[in-house]
């Protein structure tokens, strides 16, 4: 059954596009030029690929055959979005499984890098906060480095999201079963606080980052044991019931060898405990 075309306002359509892709295309020019792999020319440049991929998630096209079929039919993507001599299956398969990862991660950081100087800063009182999580994403065939298992066909994203501009900042890519915690060194720089699930709780890595002068807030398991150093007031009527200077885990056996804060807050009758090395806030 042949897909329907809804005709639309081809010059307002094509200046929209443009004025979307404008920063990409400022990037493009400062980016590893992209190369064929084998004897045969490039079917799609790198600029062909990332136009084709934006226009397929904006126009919600069902599949590539759909993609390719308004490539061909509808004016607007015929002259603003396929190459010029047009884009054929085989060839338009071709040149999106073997796309530039490296380009498409460095028009993604210079991407980023204009967005924060255009956006506004958030939470500035708070300092450079960036927000640290893996997610399991789907996997296909081609991705050969994905972790494969019956039943499951995952890769995993590690993201460090820029909070005060709302943002994603940072982004690796590894099979399934990557575990995540390496991946905070990297995605942090010093002086940049992360905050952070209980996932990442680990006391060796705890006094890693504060040798590097990375600082952290990641939410810690409740039965942790804590050896308390000092402890700090507590405010009446304040959601947190404790707030200490103290040394986390047992000794001799995973205690961290630098002292750290621990508060602990209340919400709905459930109790919070995050671990940070930022003595300049409040508790609150």
């Amino acid at each position: 059954m042949p897909y329907s075309i809804n005709p639309r306002n081809k010059g307002k359509k094509a200046t929209s596009f443009h004025e979307l892709t404008k920063p990409m295309k400022k990037a493009l020019k400062k980016i590893t030029p992209l190369t064929a792999r084998g004897n045969r020319d490039l079917q799609m440049t790198f600029e062909d690929q990332l136009n084709s991929l934006i226009y397929y998630h904006l126009e919600e096209h069902s599949s590539a055959q759909h993609l390719l079929q308004v490539l061909k039919e509808d004016d607007f993507a015929r002259n603003n979005i396929a190459p010029k001599e047009g884009i054929e299956k085989s060839s338009f398969s071709e040149a999106i499984n073997t796309r530039g990862l490296q380009q498409l991660l460095e028009v993604f950081e210079a991407l980023v890098d204009e967005a924060r100087t255009v956006l506004p800063k958030q939470y500035s009182d708070l300092g450079d906060l960036m927000l640290i999580d893996g997610s399991l994403i789907d996997a296909t065939l081609s991705m050969y480095w994905a972790d494969y298992r019956d039943g499951s066909k995952k890769a995993k994203v590690h993201l460090g999201f820029d909070l005060n501009h709302s943002i994603p900042r940072k982004i690796f890519l590894t099979d399934g079963k990557g575990d995540e915690r390496p991946f905070v060194s990297q995605i942090i720089s010093p002086g940049q606080t992360s905050v952070m699930d209980r996932y990442h709780q680990c006391h060796k890595n705890f006094d890693q980052w504060q040798q590097e002068g990375k600082h952290f807030v990641c939410r810690i398991r409740a039965n942790t044991n804590k050896t308390v150093i000092e402890a700090n007031e507590i405010k009446p009527d304040s959601i947190v019931f404790y707030d200490a200077i103290v040394l986390l885990g047992t000794p001799g056996v995973n205690q961290t060898e630098k002292e750290l804060r621990l508060v602990g807050y209340r919400v709905d009758n459930v109790n919070y405990w995050v671990a940070t090395d930022r003595y300049d806030l409040t508790a609150e």
